[in-house]
């Protein structure tokens, strides 16, 4: 007991003798270039991580010790870091203009909806299979598998089209398989991404169409901080299933023009899960892109993009066939120029055109001596987005603008039956079925939104938005016109989503309260797949033309609070959902192919008359120092199907991430545990089946033996654990894994890069 005493009355003569040495600065922050003050420019204690942000006249009062460094961040400059002294004026030099980010702000406490993950490659030091794997540790994050190389982040209850997901700033490539083993995770490489943005809900007009969240993956961008020329070389080695990663990057800036030049190559072979069994997970893919950006004047920048990526010897998992090749174009033009008038802060213009080339066989499989199938697949997106920044008042502004995203979508699947009741045809015979119908899916946008300052503290965002939709199909198949009254005509909608939220921030605490109002329209698959198996169960999918868009009416309060070492955030969500997209079996509409193996009835895409979600997300970080920082999170999400009186099917389980690192300016360290419950409230029509909890620890270490140098460990899944995640699911009539695909075992890893 005395020493409990002790222990209490030392921790609070240190508090005591800690905030006595805090001292109150005042500063102010001006443009190097003009010596005009910044307003709004964001002040962070870099030891309390303590926040303000200057005022109108580019003031700024903080309370930090003496000596201590601070972060000075604005939108349109370059971020600098001093050490702080009384009355000092600081001057900022002009940032390159930022076009592949969305949520780009100076205020650190500016909008709690809305939050940004850094990707730091050489500190991760493992190699994920696609950029779907970086979203395994974020708070309310799941992943959904169909195989070890593609996987696509699902957030709550939400997934695929439910969350609308961009490539740098508004660029899209969509799947071309109906099986979605191509989605935009695996066209972009993880090593590229430097930060993802997330929306969480429909609380935001300007991105397209939002019905459960928007995703940006940004990707990195060297030339706006450095002139001259300069470049990295980086490589990375796995050995759970002998897996290579290397990369270049190389770039040259000045003031009025850039370059940036990528290269990866990536080779992954199967890997062994915790149990010893070897899982289908090879790949090989060769990854390129060049940016170009020029800057006419200091208030414009005009940047073109093009990246394709080559993926070849896809080994699916969770399918009966496998993937030759997976390859992609995409193509970029952005252009931004900042303050036209005293009114119109700046407009932005981008389009973009992306291509999917994709393949899937089943030539390795044992089915292949009865049936030969190969299914060559293509998608196309033509799209584009303008917008006007309009200042109405001081700290209030006005975003008007449209977009438009066109999809096209073609293919079919050839079968040549060579035995057929077990006896071998003397003349195969070859079936053609429709796998898209030509499928095309048009969506053009118009919003307004605002963001109205009340005072220092109160703020209020609201918006409105109309997508006007248009759908249709060239190539119908009979069956799928005569289950549909013998023709199937073009659909046209009018779509309108909003939203409103209030803001209150003071002395780093803020409270928002969101609502939003999000709509989404039927997918080409609900729409128009035609007896394919795209499910989690062996049934057969028919599409349904006749689907009403889908409505998700969310209710959200967040709240996030700075203290001097502690951070604390958390989040409580409420949707109600209308005319949710399902499937449920139609005893009329019998089995297509091999119609005598049971489910011998096809699942059929129906609106629900109505469905929910409610859950919450908590963060807890505790800086015990300047060099050691712990986190950890909480996550739950608890979906219902109201109609049938069971939950939803696919929703993540209950999952906590405790995480502690390490860092100087030379080594760090860093272990991370990830504890995911059982999930047990599951869809019994859509034939789920529990899976247990489990727990992993990683362990990562780096350090900086000369400059510019970085060398990395890590020691994944240090237990061996055979585990898998919920969402992690084979096709069951796979011949592999039983219906699940166990993550990989204990692995080592190793990554190291220059920069020069």
């Amino acid at each position: 007991m005395k020493k409990q005493q002790l222990f209490t009355l030392l921790f609070v003569l240190i508090s005591t003798i800690t905030f006595a040495q805090l001292s109150t600065f005042k500063g102010k922050i001006i443009a190097e270039n003009t010596n005009n003050p910044i307003e709004n420019a964001s002040i962070k204690v870099i030891k309390t991580n303590t926040y303000t942000v200057t005022n109108r006249n580019g003031e700024f009062s903080v309370e930090a010790n003496s000596n201590s460094k601070i972060l000075i961040s604005h939108l349109g400059f370059k971020s600098k870091t001093v050490t702080i002294i009384n009355h000092q004026v600081i001057a900022l030099q002009p940032a390159q203009i930022e076009l592949n980010e969305i949520l780009v702000t100076a205020n650190p406490l500016d909008d709690i909806s809305q939050s940004t993950v850094i990707n730091d490659a050489e500190k991760r030091i493992s190699q994920p299979r696609s950029v779907g794997s970086l979203f395994k540790d974020i708070n309310g994050f799941g992943i959904v598998k169909r195989g070890a190389y593609a996987s696509e982040p699902v957030f709550r209850a939400f997934k695929y089209e439910q969350l609308n997901v961009q490539y740098d700033g508004g660029m899209k490539i969509v799947n071309a398989c109906p099986n979605r083993m191509d989605p935009i995770t695996t066209h972009v490489i993880p090593e590229e991404i430097e930060k993802i943005e997330i929306v969480k809900g429909p609380f935001t007009v300007r991105f397209g169409s939002n019905f459960g969240g928007i995703i940006n993956l940004v990707t990195k961008n060297p030339s706006k901080n450095q002139y001259g020329f300069h470049g990295s070389v980086e490589g990375g080695y796995e050995t759970n299933g002998s897996n290579f990663v290397n990369g270049v990057n190389l770039f040259y800036a000045n003031e009025k023009f850039d370059v940036q030049l990528n290269g990866s190559h990536r080779d992954f072979s199967n890997y062994t899960d915790g149990n010893g069994t070897e899982v289908p997970s090879s790949f090989r893919t060769n990854d390129y892109s060049v940016k170009v950006g020029m800057n006419p004047t200091n208030k414009q920048r005009i940047q073109l993009t093009w990246r394709q990526s080559f993926g070849s010897d896809i080994d699916h998992a969770g399918l009966p066939m496998d993937s030759p090749f997976d390859n992609s174009l995409l193509v970029g033009l952005d252009y931004k120029i900042t303050d036209l008038t005293s009114k119109i802060n700046s407009f932005t213009f981008k389009t973009f055109y992306s291509y999917v080339d994709h393949l899937m066989t089943n030539e390795h499989r044992p089915n292949f001596m009865m049936v030969e199938a190969r299914t060559p697949v293509n998608s196309w997106v033509y799209g584009g987005k303008a917008e006007f920044t309009i200042k109405i008042a001081n700290q209030s502004k006005l975003f008007v603008g449209a977009d438009a995203n066109l999809i096209d979508r073609k293919g079919n699947r050839t079968r040549v039956v060579k035995k057929m009741n077990g006896m071998t045809l003397p003349t195969p015979k070859t079936f053609v079925d429709k796998v898209w119908q030509d499928a095309s899916l048009n969506d053009i946008g118009i919003f307004t939104q605002g963001k109205f300052k009340i005072n220092n503290y109160f703020s209020i965002s609201s918006g409105i938005r109309a997508d006007f939709i248009n759908t249709f199909i060239d190539d119908a198949a009979t069956d799928f016109e005569v289950l549909y009254g013998g023709t199937i005509p073009s659909d046209n909608e009018v779509n309108i989503s909003g939203n409103i939220s209030f803001k209150y921030q003071h002395n780093g605490f803020q409270t928002q309260l969101a609502f939003g109002r999000g709509v989404k329209t039927a997918s080409m698959i609900e729409r128009y797949i035609n007896h394919f198996n795209v499910g989690v169960d062996p049934y057969e999918y028919v599409g349904n033309p006749n689907l009403k868009p889908e409505v998700n009416n969310q209710i959200e309060w967040s709240f996030s609070k700075q203290l001097t070492a502690f951070k604390l955030s958390g989040t409580v969500f409420y949707s109600f959902l209308e005319d949710y997209i399902s499937a449920e079996v139609n005893a009329n509409i019998p089995r297509k192919f091999m119609p005598t193996t049971p489910p011998i009835y096809t699942r059929q895409f129906v609106n629900l008359n109505k469905a929910s979600q409610v859950g919450f997300e908590f963060n807890m970080d505790y800086k015990a120092s300047q060099n050691l920082e712990f986190t950890s999170s909480i996550s739950y999400t608890r979906a219902e199907n109201k109609d049938l009186n069971e939950p939803l099917p696919q929703i993540p389980p209950f999952m906590a991430i405790l995480g502690a690192k390490y860092e100087t300016s030379k080594f760090w360290f860093a272990l991370n545990s990830r504890l995911v419950a059982k999930q047990n409230r599951i869809s019994s029509s859509f034939m789920e089946t529990e899976s247990p909890g489990f727990g992993t620890m990683d362990f990562r270490a780096g350090f900086e033996p000369i400059h510019n140098l970085t060398v990395g460990f890590a020691a994944l899944n240090i237990f061996d654990k055979a585990y898998y995640e919920h969402l992690n699911y084979s096709f069951k009539g796979s011949n592999t894994l039983s219906g699940k695909i166990l993550e990989p075992g204990r692995n080592f890893t190793t990554y190291i890069k220059y920069k020069f």
